[in-house]
């Protein structure tokens, strides 16, 4: 008897630590259709969500293992495929996907993600926010700028809006995780920014971490500017700040 109770409560433990649900969805972006990650948390819900917005690698593994980690925080995390399909771990051929990236397209795909969140019964539609990394922290900034019912925006040393007029459209508060050795962008690009969104009246909350390089959140980084204890500390501002926007 001992021994078949210890067999149901191991089912039980295994059954409480079952990882989120995740499935590849499409949605329509314009007349196209566009495709992500969706990983979502146990249960009905609803919970709040979070576009999330690859690097200039493509919607690679490392990018999807950030929508599962904000899917056990309790969101519903839609990681958006803006190369439809492409990836890469070479730079260079990073770089060629990055600029042939249609700015446009990019930005209708992520709108139409957004609301594609907004649409499901177990997303709460107020409470959906985006956060991006690299080329991802710069299309969170410009999905900001174009989508004023935003709830909450995170972005990791991605290039910043520099035009006042974009910058007075942001409504959602955002955070930013820049490094002191990034080159683009730079520590006083950054500092502009933050000088331009407190001008306008707006909430930014950003550190710049001293030593560390552009990417070191991500443990891959191939030219070695992962940087752990930066990484851990913009990870636990992040999850802290999506809990005061998004769970509110």
């Amino acid at each position: 008897m001992k021994r078949s109770w210890l067999v149901v409560l191991g089912l039980v433990a295994l059954a409480g630590s079952a990882p989120p649900a995740e499935q590849t969805v499409s949605y329509k972006s314009g007349e196209e259709n566009a495709s992500g990650l969706l990983v979502a948390p146990e249960g009905k819900g609803p919970f709040p969500a979070v576009v999330v917005i690859q690097e200039w690698w493509g919607l690679n593994a490392w990018i999807k293992d950030q929508a599962r980690a904000l899917a056990k925080e309790g969101y519903v995390a839609l990681a958006v495929d803006l190369y439809r399909g492409k990836l890469t771990a070479n730079p260079d051929e990073a770089h060629q996907l990055m600029m042939g990236l249609p700015p446009d397209r990019a930005m209708r795909d992520l709108r139409a993600a957004y609301t594609y969140l907004q649409g499901r019964a177990d997303v709460k539609k107020a409470r959906v926010g985006a956060i991006g990394w690299c080329l991802g922290g710069r299309y969170t900034l410009a999905l900001a700028v174009e989508e004023p019912s935003l709830a909450a925006a995170v972005a990791y040393y991605g290039a910043p809006p520099t035009d006042e007029s974009a910058i007075a459209k942001i409504e959602a508060p955002v955070l930013g995780n820049f490094g002191g050795e990034d080159k683009g962008p730079a520590p006083d690009q950054v500092r502009s920014f933050e000088a331009a969104m407190t001008k306008a009246g707006k909430s930014a909350d950003i550190k710049i971490y001293e030593g560390a390089p552009h990417a070191f959140a991500n443990v891959n980084n191939p030219w070695g500017g992962y940087r752990e204890a930066a990484a851990r500390d913009a990870w636990a501002r992040t999850t802290a700040f999506f809990a005061k926007h998004l769970k509110r």
